[in-house]
């Protein structure tokens, strides 16, 4: 391969070296992070200029910069950091009860509060040394997913998304709409649906609900005065005023609990939607993987149970 000559000849510790200078734009910082000397970090930025020739830090006052090309490394540089990481902690042999490894998995705060707190409850018996480590996604992620899930070990979000993967369904949820607790638990409408005003999530062209966006295929335009990065503090821009929301089903108990409002049932047939677990296929054999998923399984069975 022709690119085997040229990797053969890197030096994988300029690799930390990048990270952290990215990462605390500070020769000292970084120094100190990786309890290196000053003059032993900047020989190792000498060295990164020289093979990127960028400056890779630039100064502005008393104050370092990262160049154009350094600010597109960023990503590049934390993904292969971690991805060399599981490699060298990889063994043949795993006890999840003596492990220490960390587990990183992107999702919503509807994913982590149900699925999520579920399977730190297994973990948290089964493997007291395994960290999960729970990061909310954006488009950004879901569009970047293929590359994004090689330094992460999953992304739960619904069908619908994502295609190219590997997964495993893990639970099934319906949708219910809430409102101020306040108002007199009457039967809502689709009028109601088309001339209330609404505080939903997500609501861009790439980022939705799919109970939403059949609200829009059944020929209503909803009036939307807020829009949340998130389902559980949902309750807290509808309490108090006269806008709907949608929640997941098994959402709803907790949020009603936690602001003034309640569920009500939707006047139309909502699709209910399929949560999954979603990998990148290079983890396939990974026995350490395998049992994560695994916990993820059992957990969603757990919530398809009630």
């Amino acid at each position: 391969m022709p690119d085997q000559p040229l990797l053969s000849r890197l030096d994988l510790n300029l690799l930390v070296s990048l990270d952290a200078l990215l990462t605390e734009r500070s020769v000292t910082r970084a120094a100190e992070r990786l309890h290196l000397s000053q003059p032993a970090l900047s020989a190792s930025l000498a060295r990164l200029r020289t093979h990127f020739n960028d400056p890779i830090l630039a100064r502005r006052g008393n104050s370092y910069e990262l160049t154009p090309l350094a600010i597109r490394l960023a990503d590049h540089s934390a993904t292969a950091l971690e991805a060399a990481r599981r490699v060298f902690e990889s063994q043949s042999t795993w006890d999840p009860a003596q492990s220490t490894r960390e587990f990183a998995i992107y999702g919503s705060d509807y994913s982590f509060a149900t699925v999520g707190r579920e399977v730190s409850r297994l973990a948290s018996e089964r493997a007291p040394g395994v960290r999960l480590r729970f990061t909310q996604h954006s488009p950004a992620v879901i569009e970047d997913a293929a590359n994004r899930l090689r330094s992460a070990d999953g992304l739960l979000i619904p069908h619908g998304f994502l295609d190219g993967l590997s997964y495993t369904d893990l639970w099934h949820d319906g949708w219910v709409g809430l409102r101020d607790a306040d108002e007199p638990d009457e039967p809502v409408t689709m009028a109601d649906l088309a001339s209330r005003p609404w505080a939903l999530t997500y609501h861009a062209r790439d980022a939705f609900t799919s109970a939403n966006r059949q609200i829009q295929q059944l020929g209503i335009e909803q009036r939307v005065d807020v829009v949340v990065d998130g389902f559980l503090a949902l309750g807290l821009f509808i309490e108090g005023t006269r806008r709907f929301g949608l929640v997941h089903r098994s959402l709803a108990p907790i949020i009603e609990a936690s602001s003034g409002v309640r569920a009500f049932e939707l006047p139309y047939q909502a699709t209910p939607v399929t949560n999954a677990l979603w990998w990148h296929p290079v983890h396939e054999r990974d026995p350490e993987h395998a049992w994560l998923r695994d916990l993820f399984a059992e957990a969603g069975a757990r919530l398809d149970r009630g």
